[in-house]
């Protein structure tokens, strides 16, 4: 008698071979539907929203998009373009060289949620769609209908798991879950981006100054929006923009352009940075870029700790507050205890010698340290010297720091005769106090950039990546642990310091309450760390993009009141969930969170 046996099937996906969207609409009318309703979302700004100014930015202008209009004109105009490239109309291809249907969806989908943003924005403001004229309801209809034939275009539906009759209900709803989940993720999915025309150098220059020149109109507009609805538009727009452009692999091409001639690229973003001030017709929002580029530089300086040394440093806005109150010191204040007054450039360089010297004493006793024992001490570190110098007021301790009134009545530099107080003309522009501070950080900022990336392409560079990666390999393989991490340290502690003597001229007050581990108020610990890490660890635009936008965004949440901080937050948890290398990623990490993308030729000795 035999047994005859079968071995058990074992669970294989199944392939569907659907290639459709996930609205059932035929994929020619589909791609009419969302090219048409782009175009008519541009014909839209064009006519009135409302009847009444009352709305901010008064839409009521026949013939004149304003305000939130413009925004939506812009996302009209890229669904439309997107989707007349993806006709394949000559003229248009090099728009999309990774595709152009993820880039359409993205894009409609930007002027839709823009522009019924705006609808709803003026129902809840005046009292009901009554309030509407009939751009209102056109643009309303066009952005529907643009999303509807985006969302209809076709793609490669994932592989579903066939499911277990035993699995619980829990089980089954999770399973349903992730295959939604990796449907929407291939819903946006773009293709491969096909290999770019050779260009002269000249033409690819030209290419990364238009990039630029981009760059400094959106944060021009940006830091210049006059009321919270608009900034909100900005932000949608701005966000499904770049989302778009990213798919359609326009970001790749000018990242690889800037990665081949990266003289060229510092150069010009600096240039163009230094004009923003010559762009504002006052000093005020001189004021916030002189606060962003303090942030940034300081931000910037720990990435050269935590980027590419690996080191978790939760207390280094101490640094900052050692440099600023080193400068006060030393700046002729009433209020300094030492009656002494000393040329920038000698308080400059004092201030970071003091900062490395801090950083010296702190790292070489506890750089031995790990992982969270190390960030637990410099945590400590950070609180210690916020409530010394509270201390340092003449009753509790020496009277150095003049305790919690901190030190006041700091004058404003005077470099060669060139008062940064009083207002100047430049080629017939006229800057004012922020203005003057604006160029002199752009200045030190330079000067921080031009030292991360020395020491990032050097041999110890290389080290911080060794002892990143993998610090017991790096000992085995003969580095000095010890020596590479506290020069790391020390160098951070200098960046920092070297900016905190801008930073006291520019508030003409040094307290410690301006140094505190988390504050709704950037500079501080926590802010400079999600800086780091919302920019992109280990380059050099990561950390002073995501300073940029951790000051600038709460700064315009205030209208949110009690729950400025909760929108914050939210929205920074998406974003590392979503894109947790960052949003100018180093390209190794890149490659560690998405193990499915192409690697890259040739990476840089830092891992760029």
């Amino acid at each position: 008698m035999t047994t005859q046996t079968t071995a058990p099937e074992t669970p294989r996906k199944v392939d569907t071979g659907k290639h459709a969207g996930l609205i059932g609409i035929p994929p020619q009318l589909a791609r009419a539907l969302a090219t048409g309703g782009g175009a008519l979302t541009v014909v839209s700004t064009f006519l009135a929203w409302t009847w009444t100014s009352e709305f901010p930015g008064d839409l009521t202008v026949y013939g004149y998009p304003g305000g939130l209009q413009v925004l939506v004109l812009i996302g009209g105009a890229l669904t439309a373009l997107f989707g007349l490239a993806s006709y394949g109309v000559k003229g248009l291809r090099w728009l999309t060289p990774a595709g152009a249907d993820s880039a359409l969806k993205l894009s409609a989908l930007g002027a839709f949620a823009t522009a019924w943003y705006t609808v709803l924005a003026i129902s809840f403001q005046l009292g009901g769609l009554i309030n509407l004229e009939p751009g209102g309801w056109v643009v309303t209809i066009a952005t529907l209908t643009a999303v509807l034939g985006a969302l209809a275009l076709p793609f490669d539906w994932p592989a579903s798991e066939p499911g277990d009759p035993e699995d619980t209900v829990l089980e089954q709803i999770g399973q349903q879950l992730r295959h939604l989940g990796a449907v929407l993720k291939a819903t946006f999915a773009s293709g491969t981006a096909t290999p770019a025309r050779k260009l002269p150098a000249y033409a690819e220059i030209l290419l990364i100054v238009a990039a630029l020149a981009l760059g400094l109109t959106v944060f021009t507009y940006g830091i210049g929006t006059e009321y919270d609805e608009l900034f909100v538009g900005f932000l949608i727009t701005a966000g499904f923009g770049f989302a778009a452009a990213a798919k359609a692999g326009l970001v790749g091409r000018v990242s690889a352009l800037t990665a081949k001639h990266r003289n060229v690229t510092m150069i010009g973003a600096f240039v163009a940075a230094a004009a923003f001030p010559f762009t504002q017709s006052d000093d005020q929002y001189a004021t916030i870029g002189v606060y962003i580029l303090i942030f940034a530089t300081v931000a910037l300086g720990l990435n050269i700790v935590v980027g590419l040394a690996g080191l978790l440093d939760l207390g280094y806005v101490a640094f900052l507050g050692v440099g600023a109150y080193t400068a006060a010191m030393v700046s002729g204040s009433p209020s300094s205890p030492f009656d002494i007054q000393l040329p920038f450039w000698a308080s400059a360089l004092l201030g970071a010698a003091v900062a490395m010297v801090f950083g010296v004493i702190i790292g070489a006793p506890t750089l031995r340290l790990r992982g969270d024992y190390l960030a637990i001490v410099t945590l400590g570190f950070g609180e210690i010297f916020r409530i010394t110098v509270l201390n340092m007021d003449g009753t509790s301790g020496p009277d150095i720091t003049n305790g919690s009134n901190g030190i006041s009545s700091i004058p404003n530099l005077n470099i060669l005769g060139f008062d940064f107080g009083a207002e100047h003309t430049i080629a017939g522009f006229t800057i004012a106090r922020f203005a003057n501070y604006f160029l002199l950080m752009l200045l030190i900022t330079l000067v921080v950039v031009v030292v991360f990336r020395r020491s990032s392409d050097s041999r110890i560079g290389r080290a911080w990546v060794a002892i990143r990666e993998d610090e017991t390999a790096a000992l085995a393989m003969g580095i000095n642990g010890f020596r590479v991490k506290l020069i790391a340290f020390a160098l951070g502690a200098a960046l920092a310091g070297l900016a905190g003597t801008v930073q006291a001229h520019v508030t003409y007050t040094v307290t410690p309450e301006q140094y505190q581990f988390a504050h709704v108020v950037p500079p501080n610990s926590a802010f400079l760390l999600a800086a780091v890490v919302l920019g992109g660890m280990g380059t050099i635009s990561g950390p002073l993009v995501g300073a940029a936008l951790l000051y600038l965004i709460p700064a315009k949440l205030q209208f949110l009141g009690d729950f400025q901080l909760f929108a914050f937050g939210l929205a920074l948890v998406l974003l590392m969930r979503f894109r947790p290398e960052g949003l100018i990623p180093n390209r190794r990490r890149q490659l560690e969170f998405h193990e499915d993308t192409e690697a890259p030729t040739v990476l840089s000795k830092a891992g760029a």
